[in-house]
């Protein structure tokens, strides 16, 4: 049994136990979920289930990375576990910005939480940073694998910068809209998660494979306990920081654009709310009958299952194709 599937199993079974302690302690101090009045009536029932579960997969994930840092450490392997740190750091950055914004909203109370400005200052600057840190500190500079021609190129600094911005927090608020059905955000991103990790073996960067095994075990042990009906939430310190996962490992791998292919499902989800916004201001009318994307479905008769599964199955296809198009 390889690394990888150790750190995987461990971490899933630490996620477990964390969840075990902490949703009663979340139950206890309210920290509830609060769902729209003109969202899907099915999705009332939901109101005061247990939300900011985030931090639940982001302490698991803590505790295993840094079990692995010290374990390449004692064998020597200094540049496996001198990498593995910043991409925790990356993610853990985006899961406290969200951490203020439930906490704000859900325990002191406060409806609208952090200033959309502060919020998007947040993980403007967590972005920034990572990006240094992509171009000037890690192996993977500038350069950027283009999928179905593989080919490779080297962007100016100039324009790779803006760029790698851009995917990160893209990607971080299409997760972030993906999250708003019991055990869809979880289920998506482990598969995308999952994909990107078997990329990471079959380029040989092990600091991503072990990285990506750790979030993998985290988000399904979370999702244990996030299937319908959901005992749990992960609110926007878990949407964010897996967000923050998907794209800090695409820029690692120098695959950003893979995620047009295996991330179809928050993309979609996005374009929905674009397209919804959009049209209602011209015309007064809605394309969909709710966006996001996946509400559009359970107003159209779907169950909560349902979308999971089908969303699910289309993520874990795209992800297959993704990988044959490396």
């Amino acid at each position: 049994m390889n690394f990888q599937t150790i750190i995987l199993i461990g971490t899933y079974l630490i996620t477990v136990v964390i969840a075990l302690i902490l949703i009663p302690i979340l139950k206890k101090i309210k920290v509830g979920q609060i769902e729209r009045e003109d969202g899907p009536q099915s999705h009332l029932k939901k109101q005061g289930t247990p939300t900011m579960g985030g931090i639940i997969f982001m302490i698991a994930i803590a505790i295993s990375t840094f079990a692995s840092f010290t374990y390449f450490k004692i064998r020597g392997n200094q540049e496996i576990a001198n990498n593995l740190i910043p991409m925790l750091l990356l993610t853990i950055g985006f899961g406290v910005v969200g951490f203020v914004d439930d906490f704000k909203k859900l325990v002191l109370k406060n409806t609208t939480g952090l200033k959309p400005s502060y919020k998007m200052l947040g993980l403007l600057f967590i972005s920034v940073l990572y990006t240094l840190f992509i171009v000037r500190f890690s192996s993977a500079g500038t350069e950027m694998f283009i999928p179905i021609i593989k080919i490779k190129i080297n962007l100016p600094v100039f324009v790779y910068i803006p760029f790698a911005i851009l995917v990160i927090l893209a990607t971080t608020n299409a997760i972030n809209l993906t999250d708003g059905v019991d055990g869809l955000s979880s289920s998506v991103c482990a598969i995308i998660i999952t994909c990107l990790t078997v990329i990471s073996m079959k380029n040989n960067v092990p600091e991503v494979s072990i990285f990506g095994s750790v979030v993998v075990g985290a988000v399904l042990g979370f999702l244990t306990f996030n299937l319908h009906p959901a005992k749990v939430m992960m609110g926007d310190t878990g949407s964010l920081f897996l967000g923050g996962v998907i794209s800090g490992i695409a820029l690692y791998l120098k695959m950003p654009l893979i995620l047009i292919i295996i991330a179809l499902i928050p993309i979609l989800e996005t374009l929905s709310v674009i397209l919804q916004v959009a049209h209602f201001k011209k015309t007064g009318n809605r394309i969909f009958k709710m966006a996001p994307l996946h509400h559009h479905f359970e107003l159209s008769g779907w169950n909560e299952n349902k979308v999971v599964r089908v969303f699910s199955v289309a993520t874990l296809l795209v992800s297959i194709l993704g990988i044959l198009m490396i």
